[in-house]
């Protein structure tokens, strides 16, 4: 039982590590010595929390970096935000302004997951069923969540995934994508040039959570015949604005829900 509670404290001093690190990667000899570990200990606790993600490894550079399970854990606190509530009655004024499919998505692991929609009443329109997971490196609000993620997150995902191709304008170069992230984060919004499915645009903007962290994508979905480069201007305005007005329905719900939970306790 000792040695049980030794393994644990263990870890958490890894975990504990990792988080302090001001460079993000962490190798196991540095792991080491600021944990006063054996390496071979220190390897062995972290192939544990690897395969349960709560770490990541970089296969190339062979350091580590906190994975999405503990952020997962960290934020375990915090309400789930009820995205269909909050974010529905936007989704449906860019339905009416841009006559495509409005998305929300939110980020999960290496995938983007669809939480929240509003379908325009054309026959012809994109789909995509609620709950649905995709690639985060070829589509927009995929690149968009990637985008605002720390470097270890972005890294880490680009060596899990592996980039994998989907159509001809799939980026699966590691450099053009990061040259791709940082045009995101320097704009505010990311394309998707039928990176995922050919024959369909997709344009994204970044949702706000608290301290200004990016907690979803808002976007417009639609065929590239429809939603060309020369309507991208025009719709971006209000793509924005709606971000923004998510972002702010987003706000007003949990400051009500903390004030009803200091209520209640």
């Amino acid at each position: 039982m000792l040695g049980a509670v030794q393994s644990v404290e263990r870890a958490l001093d890894l975990l504990e590590c990792l988080a302090r690190s001001s460079s993000s990667w962490v190798g196991i000899s540095e792991l080491s010595n600021a944990t006063g570990q054996p390496v071979a200990t220190v390897h062995r606790l972290l192939m544990t929390l690897v395969a349960r993600q709560y770490v990541v490894r970089d296969s190339r550079t062979r350091r580590y970096a906190l994975g999405p399970a503990f952020r997962r854990l960290a934020g375990a606190g915090l309400q789930t935000p009820d995205w269909p509530t909050i974010a529905t009655p936007q989704l449906r004024e860019l339905v009416e302004i841009s006559g495509e499919t409005a998305n929300l998505a939110v980020m999960e692991g290496n995938q983007a997951v669809y939480v929240a929609q509003a379908q325009p009443t054309r026959m012809v329109r994109m789909f995509t069923e609620l709950g649905n997971r995709v690639p985060l490196h070829c589509t927009g609000c995929g690149k968009v969540l990637l985008a605002y993620q720390p470097e270890s997150v972005i890294s880490s995902t680009i060596a899990e995934t592996g980039l994998s191709r989907y159509t001809e304008t799939t980026i699966t170069d590691p450099g053009q994508l990061q040259q791709e992230l940082e045009m995101i984060r320097q704009q505010g919004y990311a394309v998707d040039h039928g990176e995922q499915e050919e024959g369909v645009r997709c344009l994204a903007a970044p949702v706000y959570g608290p301290k200004g962290r990016v907690v979803a994508a808002v976007s417009i979905s639609g065929p590239s015949s429809r939603l060309d480069s020369r309507r991208i201007p025009t719709l971006l305005p209000h793509l924005k604005r709606i971000s923004a007005a998510i972002s702010s329905a987003l706000a007003a719900a949990q400051e009500s829900a903390e004030n009803t939970w200091h209520v209640a306790g």
